[in-house]
């Protein structure tokens, strides 16, 4: 969930195996690996979270997402299957 949205729905495997979100894979990326000599490829989202209040327009995330394009700053995703069960809202996901 981002700024009151569901972003991402599914099982647990699916999730944690395939996130499609760009906010759950970051999300995952923090989560410690419990074996030292094993490094995760962390993303780091920059700038400030927007006021839940006052959102801004398009997708929720656009501000802060790695991948955001022009049209998400306008268009609102949907949420919408992308693999059996699995289910998120992004413009950019095939």
């Amino acid at each position: 969930m981002y700024l009151g949205r569901i972003v991402e729905m599914g099982d647990r495997e699916s999730i944690y195996e395939q996130p499609a979100h760009p906010y759950t894979k970051a999300l995952l990326s923090a989560v410690p690996v419990p074996d030292p000599r094993e490094a995760r490829k962390r993303t780091i989202l920059k700038g400030d979270v927007p006021s839940p209040i006052h959102p801004p327009s398009g997708c929720r995330f656009h501000t802060r997402c790695p991948i955001a394009q022009k049209q998400c700053e306008w268009d609102e995703p949907v949420m919408r299957e992308v693999a059996s069960g699995h289910f998120a809202s992004c413009l950019l996901i095939d």
